[in-house]
């Protein structure tokens, strides 16, 4: 299945359905008065998370999404009938915006989430509500309201702990293969990867995470030159990024200029994602010698002034990557914990109406 992550939809709710407007009349009741019921009220679009999708590609077929309209009041004060609401299913991780003001409708962020992006119409009233001493027979009725008419722009943010940042053939693919169940293409050529891949890594029992990886990132991405710059976005709700480098193709002056790059070109990106905490990992260790490694390391470290966490790996023999995991799993329970700290202390403070 293409895989996309972007796309405009229009969604209608139903209109409110109008009063009703007659006179009982049944036999030796000459003058029974006004019985027109009111309409129903017209059903609303809802959109609802759902895991088992990971693209938005339906909605490039099916762009109008109807809810179903209100029926009329009818005699003997009969209500119409609700229209029935609509529910469209959206991947978890979906950002909806309204496409014409820009604004920021809400995120869809965890399974059978819903969100109303468009309300249905109220119900129009019968004109028994229009009965009284001096108007016994009324004929007025009130129509329903239209329901809300939208255009959505839709976005797909996949949701993972750890994201995989290198350039074309650092081996990022090998590595989700490797720790994850995850089966992305790989190749000997640029680009291989063409859009994004979630992998559920295992640390043991009961203890895993998420980790993505995306097209690899170029000079002058951010002008768009290569495909990873516009699936950047996808690394924006990521915990942790590993900055993967083949560390056995290049000369070491050369693996440091396109380490810099990369940082330049996610700075240049915006959002705080420049600001993420990152770790290198050296790949391709299995085609050095320990000496060549160890020089090509010391060499690299210096050039890159890195202070921090480093972690030599070769994706293929799977050397050095459990050790990775375990690193991994201990830093995002570290941090869960740290939130959930911040979160209790937050809870416990008391309330402050100036806030």
């Amino acid at each position: 299945m293409k895989f996309v992550d972007e796309a405009i939809i229009k969604v209608e709710a139903g209109d409110g359905g109008k009063g009703g407007s007659s006179f009982r009349r049944e036999k030796y009741i000459p003058r029974g008065g006004p019985d027109g019921g009111d309409g129903g009220d017209g059903g609303s679009v809802y959109l609802v998370a759902d895991s088992g999708l990971n693209t938005l590609v339906d909605f490039r077929h099916r762009r109008l999404h109807r809810a179903e309209r209100g029926t009329n009041g009818m005699s003997k004060q009969m209500t119409g009938r609700k229209g029935e609401d609509l529910y469209v299913k959206v991947p978890v991780g979906t950002r909806v915006e309204d496409a014409e003001t820009e604004e920021l409708i809400g995120e869809l962020l965890k399974h059978c989430e819903q969100m109303i992006v468009a309300r249905g119409g109220k119900h129009g009233i019968g004109n028994v509500h229009f009965k009284s001493s001096t108007n016994r027979a009324p004929r007025q009725f009130t129509y329903g309201q239209e329901g809300d008419v939208r255009l959505l722009h839709l976005e797909l943010i996949v949701l993972a702990d750890v994201g995989l940042l290198g350039m074309p053939n650092a081996g990022k693919s090998s590595l989700i293969s490797k720790v994850s169940s995850a089966t992305p293409k790989i190749a000997d050529y640029p680009f291989t990867t063409l859009y994004p891949n979630l992998g559920v890594v295992s640390a043991g029992q009961e203890r895993s995470f998420v980790i993505a990886d995306i097209p690899g990132v170029i000079e002058g991405a951010a002008e768009g030159a290569g495909l990873g710059i516009q699936f950047l976005k996808h690394l924006a709700r990521t915990r942790l990024l590993l900055h993967v480098i083949d560390i056995a193709s290049w000369e070491t002056h050369a693996i440091a200029t396109e380490a810099k790059q990369i940082v330049h070109e996610v700075t240049k990106f915006g959002g705080d994602l420049a600001q993420r905490e990152r770790w290198l990992v050296l790949n391709k260790i299995d085609l050095l010698s320990d000496d060549d490694l160890q020089q090509r390391r010391d060499e690299l470290l210096e050039a890159l002034a890195w202070q921090g966490p480093v972690f030599a790996i070769s994706a293929v023999s799977g050397e050095g990557t459990a050790e990775l995991v375990q690193q991994l799993m201990q830093y995002l329970e570290q941090q869960q914990l740290s939130e959930s700290d911040v979160a209790a202390s937050d809870a416990d403070a008391p309330w402050d109406p100036v806030k």
